[in-house]
This record gives C-alpha cells, structure tokens and sequence, in this order.
C-alpha cells in the first residue's frame, strides 16, 4: 500500500457516530470528523443536494483537500477495512466518488444530462472501498473472462444504521458477489460495520444467513433487477450465482488494491481518471 497517500485516522473513541469511532459534528453546511485530541478530517459539502453542483470533499486538519479514494487507508489490521459511504441504505439518489474529479468528491451521477436515481431505494448502506481499483485490462478467468469496471470496489454494509454521505466505518467483509454489468465485472463486497450490534456474530456467509436471513439473496437480486425499470435486461452474477466466502471477499480486495497500487505508480496508464 503506498503509505504516502494515506490519511492518518485515529483508532479511538467515545464519540456516539463512528467515522473509524470518530464522531461527526454535523453543521448545516459540513461535518466535522473529530477524535479524542484533534479533528483530523473534516467532510464539507458545496452545493445543494441533489443538484449538478453538489459535492462532498473530504479535507485534512490543515484544510487542505484529500481524496476518500485515494487518500484514505485501506486497511486497518486483522482484516479490517476502512470503507465509505457513498448512499445511505433507505435512499435512491445514485452518489458515487467522481474518479475523473480532482480530489475525488463524492457527487451524483448523472446520464443524458438528468441527475440519476435508482427506480426504489437501496436497503443497504453503499461505498467503495479506498485504495482499490477494478482494472479494465485485467479479464478474470474465474469469472466468465469479464473485464473490471474501471472503479473502486464497491461495498454493501448490512447493518441496522442508516449511515450519512462520507461517514467512514470499519468494517469486516463477509463474501463477495461477482456481479457482471453489461460485461465488465462490478464485485459487491457484502459487509458489516463493526459497530452494528450483530458485528459479533458474524464472519463469513454462513454467518450472514444464520443472522440475516434472505439478505444475500436480497441483494442479489436487488442488483440484479434495478436496471430492468429503465428497459435493460437484467445483471448477471458469476461464481454460481451466489456470494462467495469471506477469504475470496480478501481475495478480490488484496488484488485490486494491488491494481490500485499499479495505477498510482503509474504502471498502468490512468485514462480520465484523477489521481489527486
């Protein structure tokens, strides 16, 4: 991992919203990441909700301005990981960081000049993973050859609470879903915040089912058929059509952080994307 580019997060709190247990101040316009001594990151919007302009950035304790995919730590120890919320569980307003932005804020998504929804809300809180990166060169034989999409890799955290844009968790992954978009491969690492009361009791697939039963299925499914709404044919999964186990979930997450690694470096040529 290339340590230059991480932001130092503390460990550490009492605080009752957790951002890696640190607590957000929220104002009407930003929201501050605080610790025990120091704010170390401060997340500030510009812009109206759901509006072209609108972005969240991220910004370090000197005020300057950091990447949440580029900047923010990947790993955390013992198989924990940082992982960013891009849209809140009970929401439909598709955010996602802008790869092609300086500084990568998280926006909205937009297609034929309209700010894009999904057709029904999403029942999970949904990110990416920092310092990840799904190659476009790289065809998986493991799962029909597909390429990546070109995009951090996304996470879908299945906790109880309804998390805010830009709030950082720690979580645990529990398996993997190869999900293939129009042809490129768009992997869905199924996870759990640590602090969510059933974090304990969970650690692999097998766990999920027994805890939260039918929500592997549900999301699944939910990926599967969101597009159908606008006229397109539904996704397709790989690897059986079912949710792989928490080591390929590790797998999927050490090799596109390794990719991420290359495109950094500039091993791999970055296209549109921004790597500030």
């Amino acid at each position: 991992m290339a340590a230059t580019r991480a932001v130092t997060i503390a460990s550490n709190s009492t605080c009752s919203l957790s951002l890696n247990n640190l607590k957000i101040c929220r104002t009407r316009r930003s929201y501050t990441c605080r610790a025990i001594y120091n704010p170390l990151v401060v997340v500030k919007e510009e812009g109206q909700p759901e509006t072209f302009d609108y972005r969240v950035f991220f910004v370090d304790k000197s005020g300057k301005k950091v990447s949440p995919w580029h900047d923010i730590p990947l790993r955390l120890g013992d198989d924990i990981f940082n992982f960013i919320v891009e849209i809140p569980k009970e929401s439909s307003a598709k955010m996602e960081v802008a790869t092609d932005e300086s500084f990568t804020p998280i926006k909205q998504d937009t297609k034929k000049g309209k700010l894009r929804y999904y057709p029904y809300n999403i029942h999970w809180n949904y990110g990416l993973l920092p310092q990840t990166w799904e190659d476009p060169s790289f065809a998986n034989s493991e799962v029909e050859g597909a390429l990546g999409d070109n995009d951090p890799v996304d996470v879908v955290e299945i906790g109880e609470r309804q998390r805010k844009i830009g709030e950082v968790l720690k979580v645990k992954p529990l398996g993997a879903l190869a999900m293939i978009d129009e042809g490129e491969l768009d992997w869905k690492i199924v996870a759990i915040s640590l602090d969510d009361p059933k974090a304990p009791f969970v650690d692999d697939v097998d766990d999920v089912e027994k805890h939260f039963p039918g929500t592997l299925t549900a999301i699944r499914d939910w990926f599967r058929d969101y597009k159908i709404p606008d006229g397109k044919p539904a996704n397709k999964f790989g690897l059986g059509n079912k949710a792989a186990n928490k080591d390929y979930a590790l797998k999927v997450i050490t090799e596109t952080n390794e990719s991420w690694n290359k495109l950094i470096k500039r091993s791999i040529p970055a296209g549109e994307l921004s790597l500030v």
